[in-house]
């Protein structure tokens, strides 16, 4: 199972959502990466990797970040100030600059 959570700038009032398991994939000789994703339990199993889900704090841009490559660099600014969505609680926001992200209490999603 995943959880889907919300985080939102006390700032400026942005907001992301961020998916506890990210975009786990398989290698497929024909169509290359393959997502697999819950209930696709024999999907699953044959998964080698995962991109995930990160987000620019220089610049604002949302990344998906290679768990076979990781970087830290940010492929829009070049910046190594890349944060997995689902880790944003307290960052300062890239929208506004003066906020910071805090999780939204009243938002829950499980698949």
């Amino acid at each position: 199972m995943a959880e889907c959570i919300r985080f939102v700038c006390d700032g400026c009032g942005h907001a992301i959502e961020a998916w506890s398991d990210g975009n786990p994939y398989y290698l497929d000789p024909d169509r290359g990466k393959v997502y697999a994703y819950h209930p696709h339990h024999e999907e699953l199993a044959r998964c080698i990797g995962n991109d995930a889900p990160h987000l620019c704090l220089a610049c604002g841009a949302e990344v998906m970040v290679d768990s076979l490559a990781p970087t830290r660099a940010c492929s829009s600014c070049g910046a190594e100030a890349l944060v997995d969505t689902f880790d944003l609680d307290g960052r300062p926001c890239p929208a506004c600059r003066a906020g910071r992200f805090a999780r939204d209490p009243e938002f829950l999603c499980i698949s």
